[in-house]
């Protein structure tokens, strides 16, 4: 099968002022969607528009700072969302299907592959998941952020070949679109220096977290395209075709295993590990494993199974790996004792 294009869809894309759906758009981007569909390449499609559809039946016109008033509006609109899509995607010949996550299914290892198991029966069947994230059990602990993030992690998740993210601009520009001497640029690799603006009243995010998203997704080996979909004319079609659109962020040199993929990406880190300049140098020159011995001081409680970063002599970060013991069991820096293995360590 070919590998899936994954499509994120700002909030402003699907929800007009007060909360009115902006169907003419999602049609359009329905018909694309069939198009590729029909033509053997899966898609996904992460939708904001939760929040947006919800705050009407709240009788709010901006996105509130209760997180129980999110995560209320967020129930009240996903219903809504999830229908305007089925409506919009049956028209076009196709099934959608609701998939809602959690930062947790994306941290547990088991909930991580199960989810990339239905998402590859889904695909199977031709039908098109339709993601956002569980705003009603997520927590400012625990939470993607945003769902420019969340469409980074579905196309890790099921090993895109593009990720699209479209937004009301047509990509990232130098300084705020309609500013003199505003440039949009083509490279991804020139967006470090654009000044950025924030996000919409509807939405959370912004270019920055566009860029963000975009940014870890190359660093999975998947391009991204940041452009703008606030047209019922073609955009996914010439995109996914290769033709210059938006602002690409071309993916990087390697990929690595999918699990790596996971552990980078996925797995929160519990707690950072200091090592001294000989694990340093056994972990980074000879790729050893770590031992007890190599760790200097300890940041955090953990347990087996939690993700631990590395951190060298000189305070940087350098990798990430599973705990194979727990912090306690680090005391002392006993020897003998493996603390991260080799094959369960990826490096930055």
């Amino acid at each position: 099968m070919t590998r899936p294009v994954v499509v994120k869809l700002g909030s402003s894309l699907v929800a007009g002022p007060g909360g009115r759906v902006r169907r003419s758009l999602l049609r359009a981007r329905a018909g694309e969607i069939a198009a590729l569909v029909h033509a053997g390449t899966p898609v996904t499609v992460v939708s904001s528009g939760a929040i947006a559809l919800g705050l009407p039946r709240l009788g709010l016109a901006e996105r509130p700072r209760s997180l129980p008033k999110l995560q209320a509006a967020s129930a009240l609109g996903q219903a809504r969302l999830q229908r305007v899509w089925d409506e919009a995607l049956g028209r076009a010949g196709l099934r959608s299907a609701q998939v809602l996550l959690t930062a947790i299914d994306v941290a547990d290892r088991a909930a991580y592959l199960n989810a990339r198991h239905a998402f590859a029966a889904l695909f199977s069947l031709g039908a098109v998941p339709v993601v956002n994230e569980n705003d009603v059990t997520a927590t400012d602990e625990i939470t993607f952020g945003d769902n420019d993030a969340l469409a980074a992690q579905v196309a890790i998740l099921v090993r895109a070949r593009l990720l699209v993210l479209l937004t009301e601009v047509k990509g990232v520009y130098s300084r705020a679109p309609g500013t003199p001497g505003a440039e949009l640029l083509e490279l991804g690799s020139a967006a470090a220096a654009a000044e950025l603006g924030d996000g919409s009243p509807l939405g959370k995010g912004g270019m920055r977290s566009k860029i963000l998203a975009a940014e870890i997704a190359a660093s999975a080996g998947i391009p991204t395209v940041i452009a703008g979909g606030a047209t019922t004319a073609d955009v996914l079609g010439p995109i996914v075709a290769g033709e210059r659109r938006g602002t690409r962020f071309d993916a990087g040199a390697s990929a690595p295993s999918a699990f790596k993929l996971w552990l980078r990406h996925g797995k929160p880190v519990a707690a950072r590990l200091h090592v001294d300049r000989g694990a340093h140098r056994a972990l980074t020159k000879e790729g050893a494993s770590l031992l007890a011995v190599g760790v200097s001081s300890v940041e955090g409680t953990f347990e087996p199974g939690d993700a631990v970063e590395l951190v060298a002599p000189d305070g940087g970060a350098f990798a990430k790996g599973i705990a194979a013991v727990s912090s306690a069991d680090l005391a002392g820096r006993p020897r003998g004792v493996e603390a991260v293995h080799r094959d369960r360590l990826v490096r930055y």
